[in-house]
């Protein structure tokens, strides 16, 4: 996914930070902070939900993750008094405030779009293009009601034909190919992933006019 606001550009699958067209360094955690006050936009985030999400089941001290909102704020040339991006919410946490587009990457009116499906247990659900939050939360566009399960424990996003997970700072992790997410990762057709101990198929079903027969 990628975000624009006002002459920045936040590329999630690329792990970009550009100003114009000019690439912006941000250590891994300042990106992974930028980019999860970026999504969730619409509310303030608690310091508490902030660090779980990046130092999942580890103790850091509030100046550490003040001194990533530092370090955002100083790419970004943002004022801490007069903030255009990143404003300070005293004793709650820290809340995105700048106006933000999203670039979904959608297939051009001649493409086939891409239709994305998960195989767990008994059930196949389909993922829509956008981001697809996968967790035990009653809001999760993919409900997974099983042990080990954070409530918003990971998302998969679809956009430009292509599809990636990326962990949401979930308590038992998110597992591609036997390997834990750090970042966002590409999904190929028939990977497993597993979130905790549940274990998921993701698909991509042949187009139309394949002779591979198509999940339905």
């Amino acid at each position: 996914m990628t975000y624009r606001f006002e002459n920045f550009t936040l590329e999630t699958r690329t792990r970009r930070l550009l100003r114009d067209d000019e690439e912006i360094h941000l250590s891994p955690k300042a990106f992974d902070l930028l980019t999860i006050l970026v999504v969730n936009r619409a509310e303030a985030m608690t310091k508490a939900d902030l660090q779980q999400r990046l130092w999942p089941s580890t103790f850091v001290q509030e100046t550490n993750l003040a001194g990533l909102i530092a370090e955002i704020r100083h790419v970004l040339d943002d004022d801490a008094e007069n903030p255009r991006f990143i404003r300070t919410m005293h004793r709650y946490g820290y809340w995105f405030i700048a106006r933000a587009s999203e670039q979904t990457g959608r297939a051009s009116p001649e493409s086939e779009p891409v239709r994305c499906w998960l195989l767990w247990e008994t059930r196949q659900i389909r993922i829509d293009a956008g981001e697809n939050v996968l967790g035990r939360a009653a809001d999760a566009d993919v409900w997974i009601d099983a042990p080990g399960i954070s409530r918003h424990h990971a998302c998969i996003r679809v956009a430009g034909g292509e599809a990636f997970i990326e962990d949401l700072g979930s308590k038992n992790g998110t597992f591609l190919r036997g390997q834990a997410v750090t970042a966002p990762c590409r999904l190929d057709d028939g990977d497993q992933i597993r979130l905790g101990s549940v274990l998921i198929t993701f698909r991509i079903p042949a187009p139309a006019g394949s002779t591979e027969t198509e999940i339905r």
